[in-house]
């Protein structure tokens, strides 16, 4: 993937009068050791009439020798070339063993071939003094040339200067501000203070507008440029000539062509000769055009040709529509980390710490742009053989017809997790047995099975502490440390038995009989409502349980979400703790409704967060219900919750959108696309939250390579 581009550069001089001109140097050629291909170059030369002869100076750069044999009043150089701007990692090379950490000295025959770089032009006290602080202890030697570069840029201001000439380094040093060719000559200047050869460069610095805005600092040009430049290279010996440009702090790639490398700035003038006294008059032009791109991930297509995509998307639909066929397109991307592509998580593994974080932001992001008033639900995904778990799926639903389905985004899923206590837990379920009008007595306060934890840690080696277990143990240890230091008589969260009566038309509860006296989970680390012990209960059920509703069926419209909050807005406050507040009355004969309901909402404090388990509901009405009542009590206790357990029965009324890990990647399925806009739209909005997010779909090596 590389982008060829034609520089032109242009000089023009206008003289008030017929003058003779003493033989010309120009160095607008580039140097031999440029890193960045060149494939074509000339340069043409009014008037017609005069002698060029191409040679190379004592530092083997090209010079082109001008020679004219008469008086003119005009003179234009003009400079033509192509160059392919491919990635260049500035970093790609070896360093001779002695070399390695600075300060080190050169074997005498190189310093003797390397001695015009080393000599010093200037001696200031200013010079002297910042070359005085330099820390003289062993660094690696690429570190330090970083860091020096790197300091130089952020104490020396960039300013345009007009004036011809290099300031001396006092000048620089002492105004803090200097042009890049004042910069370029004091880092050289200090360099070989420090006992390091170093050469002036002037030559073209190119920079191409980015395909998409930098996520680290600035973006850069906002259009493409390009003009003479300057910058310093360095000698490391194994490496070979480095360059550094002080301007940007950074090392020189591939937008870096050089002219001519010397060790004073005046042999590496663009233009030096005589001219007899005149007026003159200077025109100058130096521009870039890009006339080849590669496709890329983050420009597949040039202007033109997605024109021609966008017209046919229409003309497609325009066809679906005359024949009444009505389609619709989803999609299931995934995407890596643009930080550490050579994680594990991001090649190979599915499961890691910073994947979760980052779906759990990705999944907020598109929330906001494709679901407001959307709900964030966490679930359990795919569970493959050799697997501990079941992996995480965080998904997102919300209304077709853009209704919101929760109205106070700052009590769901907050970012960062606060501090729910097993109190929190308590108020908040207590507020919800208020709201959805059902008796609070059938709540039931869940435990940790002390007798299996016990036996487990009575099998444990003598000198293992299990409470100080190492999280690199084997997941039944952590399991046991995680319970053993939460303690066994500590209350792990609550669980409201609850399921809807459909003949009342409103929500059932009942108090669990169980054999035991209180409510043991079964062992396991999952969230509680998956873990509670539903094979105690009697399973006698008076009817036959209504039925999920129909795919097929007719749907009707859904409350508006005023209406559905309305029924939660006039509650009171919960009352305090043991105090009964509403008695739901046993079901008759006649109702269809199970004794015992067999599902259960859990509110469970977890690691910061008040999670809230939903049970398993057959219509969406009740669903969006029960949301509803959540949200009130949230409202209530003044308490941020996240949704996990049971996903919201499948209903066209509702869409959803799903982040779920994979080996090596993050997987989104997005909402299904009605028209093309509204899927250019979608994926477009997909692609640019995932990069926000630190997302991307394609990786490079560490030299710049792209590999996939």
């Amino acid at each position: 993937m590389s982008i060829r581009v034609a520089i032109h550069h242009k000089t023009v001089y206008d003289y008030d009068r017929p003058v003779s001109l003493s033989p010309h140097l120009v160095r607008l050629r580039p140097a031999a050791h440029s890193r960045t291909p060149i494939h074509a170059y000339s340069l043409k030369i009014s008037p017609a009439k005069h002698f060029i002869n191409w040679q190379q100076d004592p530092f083997g750069n090209f010079v082109a020798r001008l020679v004219f044999p008469e008086k003119i009043r005009r003179l234009s150089i003009a400079v033509e070339l192509i160059a392919e701007m491919t990635v260049i990692n500035p970093f790609d090379f070896f360093v001779e063993e002695s070399a390695e950490q600075w300060p080190f000295s050169y074997d005498e025959e190189l310093h003797l071939q390397l001695q015009p770089y080393l000599t010093l032009r200037e001696q200031g006290p200013l010079l002297k003094a910042w070359v005085d602080s330099v820390a003289r202890k062993k660094t690696p030697i690429v570190s330090f040339l970083v860091e020096l570069n790197q300091r130089l840029q952020k104490e020396i201001g960039y300013l345009i200067r007009l004036e011809p000439g290099v300031q001396s380094c006092e000048q620089t040093l002492g105004k803090a501000t200097g042009s890049c060719r004042d910069s370029a000559w004091l880092l050289v200047q200090i360099l070989r203070h420090l006992g390091l050869a170093a050469r002036f460069v002037s030559g073209y610095l190119v920079q191409l507008a980015a395909d998409v805005k930098a996520l680290d600092g600035p973006s850069g040009t906002d259009k493409d440029f390009t003009d003479l430049h300057a910058w310093a290279e360095v000698f490391v010996p194994g490496a070979g000539w480095l360059g550094l440009d002080p301007t940007s702090g950074l090392f020189a790639g591939e937008g870096h062509i050089p002219l001519s490398c010397t060790p004073d700035p005046s042999a590496a003038a663009a233009v030096s000769g005589l001219v007899d006294p005149c007026e003159t008059t200077l025109h100058y032009e130096n521009y870039v055009q890009r006339i080849h791109e590669d496709p890329r991930v983050t420009k597949p297509y040039s202007e033109q040709q997605w024109q021609k995509i966008m017209a046919l998307g229409e003309r497609v639909d325009q066809v679906l529509n005359e024949e009444d066929v009505r389609l619709t397109q989803g999609g299931e991307p995934t995407f890596i980390s643009i930080d550490d592509m050579d994680g594990a998580e991001w090649n190979t593994a599915a499961l890691g710490q910073n994947k979760e974080r980052m779906a759990r932001e990705l999944l907020q992001r598109l929330s906001s742009r494709f679901a407001r008033g959307g709900v964030l639900h966490h679930g359990q995904g795919k569970w493959y053989p050799g697997e501990e778990l079941p992996r995480w799926a965080y998904s997102c639903f919300f209304r077709a017809d853009d209704q919101p389905l929760w109205q106070t985004p700052e009590l769901l899923s907050p970012i960062k997790p606060g501090e729910a206590s097993i109190a929190d837990a308590r108020r908040f379920i207590q507020a919800l047995t208020q709201n959805l009008r059902v008796e609070e007595g059938a709540v039931s306060a869940a435990y940790e099975d002390s007798i299996h934890y016990l036996r487990q840690e009575a099998d444990l080696p003598v000198d293992l502490d299990a409470q100080k277990t190492n999280l690199k143990d084997p997941l039944e240890r952590r399991r046991l440390a995680q319970v053993l230091n939460r303690g066994l008589d500590e209350v792990t969260g609550y669980a409201l038995p609850l399921t809807w009566n459909y003949p009342g038309n409103r929500w059932h509860s009942a108090p669990w009989p169980l054999r035991k006296k209180r409510l043991t989970l079964l062992p396991g680390d999952s969230p509680m409502g998956y873990r509670l012990p539903l094979d105690s209960l009697p399973w006698q059920l008076r009817r036959k349980q209504e039925p999920a509703k129909d795919h097929f069926e007719e749907y009707t419209a859904l409350s508006s979400a005023s209406e559905i909050a309305r029924r939660y807005s006039l509650f009171t406050a919960p009352s305090p703790v043991g105090q009964s507040q509403i008695s739901q009355p046993p079901a008759d004969d006649e109702d269809t409704q199970e004794e015992t309901p067999h599902t259960a909402l859990c509110v469970q404090p977890r690691a910061g967060r008040l999670w809230v388990f939903l049970p398993p509901l057959t219509h969406l009405e009740h669903w969006i219900d029960l949301l509803a009542a959540i949200e009130a009590s949230a409202r209530q206790c003044e308490l941020a919750v996240d949704l996990e357990g049971y996903e919201p029965p499948s209903d066209a009324r509702l869409r959803k959108l799903a982040v779920t890990p994979d080996p090596g990647v993050i997987e989104v399925n997005i909402h299904p696309a009605g028209n093309w806009q509204e899927l250019v739209a979608n994926t477009e909005i997909l692609y640019e939250e995932a990069r926000l997010t630190r997302l991307g779909t394609d990786k490079f090596m560490l030299d710049g390579r792209h590999t996939g």
